[in-house]
């Protein structure tokens, strides 16, 4: 069974700092390529940054130079170093899983409320 537990979320305020984290269970975490995404209520789920399995990453353009995002293969846990937050950064962040060998995982989302 596939578990991808998010944690790590909460209210901060601008420019404030969040590490978000990602325990993931019964998938070849090694050979994923790991990914956080976001989603605020009515729009659709957007993408913030990935990791492959050798360490490439791929961030959106909103969040470049201020979001690092990495992964303990060890521990089957990737991460979300969020700074210099700000209040567009506000929505529900999930944890995302691709084994290409069939379908994409999803956790349950952590909260992130960035106030003014």
């Amino acid at each position: 069974q596939v578990q991808l537990v998010e944690s790590g979320g909460g209210l901060v305020q601008s420019g404030g700092s969040l590490r978000l984290s990602c325990a993931a269970s019964g998938i070849a975490f090694s050979l994923a390529r790991m990914g956080w995404y976001r989603q605020v209520p009515g729009k659709q789920r957007d993408l913030v940054a990935t990791i492959t399995r050798r360490g490439t990453t791929n961030y959106a353009d909103s969040v470049k130079g201020r979001f690092t995002i990495s992964r303990d293969n060890a521990k089957t846990t990737v991460y979300l170093q969020m700074n210099s937050l700000e209040p567009d950064d506000t929505a529900v962040y999930y944890c995302n899983a691709d084994t290409f060998t069939g379908p994409q995982y999803w956790g349950q989302g952590t909260q992130v409320t960035v106030s003014p």
